[in-house]
């Protein structure tokens, strides 16, 4: 572990730099965002039916694919960001203080990513306001969809609100450091700033982090989410209480492995070996694994019930998923990781940031497959047998493989420009890595003495 102390310099390194790989970065994801924006245009010309997911019944295909998959992982990855960085918050988890604000910026960018889905999916945009907002009192009282849509953007604004609170600290005290281009914003984020509200703002926080944390089991990836399936009763391979803890497991595991992905890519860019230590990642897997445990726990429930001595309908749903190849292959990946994981418990010297980061690809791969495939198998294996003579089948577009490329470079780019203009990494961490005194502002700047140098880990 290393022993540099941290400094105000190091969380404004990417502020003030901007490498030949950071360039290559932005053009990669701004190149595939475009492409996904060209196909949608082309979309919006011709229709859904230029994904096939306009034609289900006697076509045998689904009119929910990859766009409502992709939106579900999505809205679970920002879920299970917020969550984590609350439970730092609200737990005390000061371990996972550099990596807190990264989780609330990926709850940010997935949000963003998942409504653009339910635009994208809704065929035309102007549906939104017509059926949807312009409709609301009605609509809210009856559609899961709407309820969908009302916890998705209450959660950003949430989301959006605890984030600010805790960039004006930030902001007010490395203002003489932070580019001059940015005035607009910093004037912004710091309107009516003074030092008296620090107090407010820290419980203020608490007490969001609180309402997240009570949230999600209720109404966000533990409930609203699992009713809009579960409430459709033509569906069999949706029904069962297991759906709202199955994707809240989801949520978590999706979350940790793309915070990791995050975490290493600025601590490789930027030297931050002693900011985002090997510590945080080692918490972070073992994280990953209990939550992976949960997961195929939830998915062996999923089986038996399914399985054994189950309602035709739903044995023959239940039989389609957990006998297809991918499904299959999706399962075993997490298993692995989590063999991995256990296996890092036993031995510690296996573990290596390089395999952490091997083991958040493969878990978010096959989170993402199984939203998929969960979608699709629901559709095309339905209580009713109207089209039983036409078995359906179903494999993505060109352009919904490009909207999950497009949405990636979404979620890419608002990272790489959000820490162009604010601290990626909170200064109460790098306060706490040193040693440091909290809200105390008279002694936030004064030098730490040796005797206090020592890095403090927690277990």
């Amino acid at each position: 572990m290393s022993t540099k102390t941290p400094t105000e310099a190091d969380i404004l390194r990417p502020i003030q730099n901007v490498s030949k790989g950071y360039l290559a970065l932005f053009a990669l994801c701004a190149l595939a965002l475009g492409a996904f924006l060209v196909g949608w245009a082309y979309q919006l010309q011709q229709g859904l039916i230029v994904t096939g997911l306009g034609d289900w019944g006697s076509g045998g295909g689904v009119t929910w694919g990859m766009y409502i998959g992709a939106f579900i992982w999505w809205v679970g990855i920002a879920h299970g960001g917020i969550i984590l960085s609350a439970a730092v918050r609200l737990l005390g988890m000061e371990r996972y203080m550099p990596v807190a604000r990264m989780a609330e910026l990926m709850t940010i960018a997935g949000l963003s990513a998942a409504g653009f889905y339910i635009l994208v999916h809704m065929g035309r945009p102007d549906r939104m306001v017509t059926s949807v907002l312009g409709h609301y009192h009605i609509t809210v009282n009856n559609s899961p969809l709407v309820w969908d849509v009302t916890v998705i953007t209450a959660y950003f604004v949430l989301t959006a609100t605890y984030l600010a609170l805790t960039i004006r600290y930030d902001v007010v005290r490395l203002r003489d450091q932070l580019p001059d281009r940015f005035n607009p914003i910093y004037k912004v984020l710091t309107l009516g700033y003074s030092e008296e509200e620090d107090e407010v703002v820290e419980r203020m926080v608490w007490w969001l982090a609180l309402a997240v944390i009570i949230m999600a089991p209720l109404l966000l990836h533990g409930g609203v989410i699992p009713w809009l399936f579960a409430l459709l009763p033509s569906m069999p391979a949706w029904e069962g209480g297991i759906q709202g803890p199955t994707f809240l497991s989801i949520a978590l595991m999706s979350a940790i492995s793309g915070i990791t992905l995050a975490a290493y890519g600025f601590r490789r860019a930027y030297d931050w070996d002693h900011i985002i230590t090997d510590d945080i990642f080692r918490g972070l897997l073992l994280w990953l694994g209990f939550f992976c445990m949960l997961f195929l726990w939830f998915q062996l429930q999923f089986a038996v019930n399914g399985l054994f001595k189950a309602p035709i309908a739903r044995a023959e749903a239940t039989q389609a998923k957990v006998g297809s190849p991918i499904y299959r292959v999706a399962i075993g990946m997490i298993g692995l990781s989590l063999a991995y994981i256990f296996a890092t418990i036993i031995r510690p010297a296996l573990f290596s940031k390089k395999r952490a980061l091997i083991v958040s690809v493969a878990v978010l791969a096959a989170t993402f497959t199984e939203k998929l495939l969960f979608v699709v198998e629901g559709f095309l294996h339905p209580v009713f047998t109207l089209y039983e003579a036409t078995p359906g089948e179903y494999f993505p577009s060109a352009i919904e493989w490009m909207s999950l490329a497009g949405t990636i470079g979404l979620v890419v780019l608002v990272f790489l420009t959000v820490s162009k203009v604010v601290p990626i990494v909170e200064l109460h961490a790098i306060e706490h890595l040193r040693g440091g005194h909290g809200h105390s502002h008279e002694h936030e700047h004064e030098p730490v003495e040796e005797s206090t140098k020592k890095p403090e880990v927690e277990a």
